[in-house]
């Protein structure tokens, strides 16, 4: 498994923005796929948006609008800005990321995760 490292989330107040960034601790392939998953307590990890390497994109309904995904295929770097941020955007933020052919929206779709950033929303 590749480590990927992330930077970046903390707390904001409502309406505000955040940017969250990860990429792999050592050089590796290119990732086809690099996406970003959420989860809070007692819940499961939950599918916030996913790049390709050709940046074809996937978001979740609670995000899309708000949330913008982009990737710097030469750092092999993914970076999520969060705008317009509410409550319930609270949670840990994983990293992930995969060299299958798909742009997957399930946990199981990618082998390879970062550490967790929390990021709080709260006045």
């Amino acid at each position: 498994q590749i480590q990927l490292v992330q930077s970046g989330g903390g707390p904001a107040q409502p309406g505000a923005s955040l940017q969250i960034s990860c990429a792999p601790s050592g050089r590796t392939f290119t990732f086809y796929t690099m996406g970003w998953f959420r989860q809070t307590p007692g819940n499961t990890r939950e599918f916030v948006c996913a790049i390709s390497k050709s940046n074809t994109t996937r978001y979740a309904d609670s995000t899309k609008g708000r949330f913008t995904i982009s990737r710097d295929n030469a750092k092999n770097a993914v970076f999520l800005q969060m705008n317009n941020l509410k409550s319930e955007d609270t949670a840990v933020y994983y990293c992930a990321a995969d060299f299958r052919l798909q742009v997957g929206v399930r946990p199981e779709d990618y082998d390879h995760w970062g550490q967790g950033t929390q990021v709080t929303v709260s006045s």
